[in-house]
């Protein structure tokens, strides 16, 4: 496969006209993308729908001798394969995000520690799948192409076991609660509740440019992440 990269000026990309609209946007992994407004996309799954071909493929080389043509080209059937899964993968993401940035004013995410949550042995394989990473790296540069604003809400904020109605927080939100019940007699969908705590941060996280993560100044003046206190400070 051969690559070539052409820096130049698209005409047509250029400033939408503004709709004023923002939308909150959780992502997931039995649904790619719910939004606030109630609409839930379906995760693709490129890589569980096509495991068992790579699989198969991954054990002729172990059975080929090391240096031979064989085992050659049997490597390549494998890449192959891997290949046609992220080429799928990448499509299906371009296409989502570049209908987002075309259809919303502001697009309001969650900042995940994706390289942390890869090393749950049990959900690492699923969270590669979903390309969390590169969804969000897409997002943030064709929003300024269309003129729009791509706002990252710190990870630490509980969108998913706050209340949108009520603001009552749940001590505990286990990955299997689906939908739950506050204590104002709201039931809740997990996903669509938290694309809607995403959008209801979005002008506090505008005011105070909390949109990554929490930042304190240094004396010199630049910016450095915040630290965890010390127990000998008041």
């Amino acid at each position: 496969r051969w690559f070539v990269s052409l820096l130049c000026e698209d005409p047509s990309v250029k400033p939408l006209p503004a709709t004023g609209q923002a939308v909150g946007a959780d992502v997931g992994l039995e649904h790619h993308l719910t939004l606030s407004t109630g609409e839930k996309i379906t995760s693709p799954r490129h890589e569980r729908r096509d495991r068992a071909a790579p699989a198969r493929q991954q054990r002729r080389p172990a059975k080929k001798e090391k240096g031979s043509a064989n085992r050659a080209r049997a490597r390549l059937k494998v890449a192959k394969i891997h290949a046609r899964v992220a080429d799928r993968r990448r499509d299906s993401l371009h296409k989502l995000t570049t209908r987002l940035v075309r259809e919303d004013r502001t697009i309001v995410i969650e900042d995940l520690a994706v390289r942390n949550m890869v090393k749950n042995r049990k959900l690492a394989r699923a969270i590669s799948d979903a390309a969390w990473g590169e969804f969000r790296r897409m997002l943030e540069y064709k929003a300024p192409w269309y003129g729009r604003e791509v706002i990252a809400v710190d990870r630490w904020f509980p969108s998913s076991g706050l209340c949108s109605a009520c603001n009552t927080l749940r001590d505990t939100m286990p990955l299997h609660v689906r939908t739950w019940t506050c204590d104002c007699a709201t039931t809740h969908d997990r996903d669509v509740n938290a694309a809607h705590n995403l959008l209801a941060a979005e002008p506090a996280v505008t005011v105070c440019g909390a949109g990554v993560r929490p930042q304190r100044s240094t004396p010199d003046g630049q910016s450095a992440t915040k630290q965890k206190p010390s127990r000998r400070e008041p």
